[in-house]
């Protein structure tokens, strides 16, 4: 079992900045991919950006492409997520996710452990 702590949510007026983090611990060794999710209100959860393990190859979804960054620090145990250029739009809950295997890195349902997830909020 691995377990998963979100931390860094909180109200940002449009346009500036928010970093998250996601700190993991128990069985973590095994574990190829870690990825960000969001969820809005009255929204379906959709994939925000992954990192693999090995290699550090990273993903985004169209919508934060060129304005999130995710990144790693595999001795910590923590995956990052620095967001700049922040929009209304972003505004959801944010999930971090880890499972194993590196393919179908965007698909939630494919992944094995769920944080509970850190509110961010984007005023206008």
């Amino acid at each position: 079992q691995a377990q998963l702590l979100e931390s860094g949510g909180g109200l940002v007026q449009a346009g500036g900045s928010l970093g998250l983090s996601c700190a993991t611990s128990g069985r973590t060794f095994s574990l190829d991919v870690m990825g960000w999710f969001r969820q809005a209100p009255g929204k379906e959860r959709e994939f925000v950006a992954a990192i693999l393990r090995f290699g550090g190859n990273t993903y985004y979804a169209d919508s934060v492409k060129g304005r999130f960054t995710i990144s790693r620090d595999n001795a910590k145990g923590t995956v990052y997520l620095q967001m700049n250029s922040l929009k209304p739009e972003d505004t959801a809950v944010y999930y971090c996710a880890a499972k194993y295997g590196s393919s179908s890195y965007s698909a939630g349902h494919r992944y094995d452990y769920w944080g509970q997830g850190t509110q961010v909020t984007v005023s206008s």
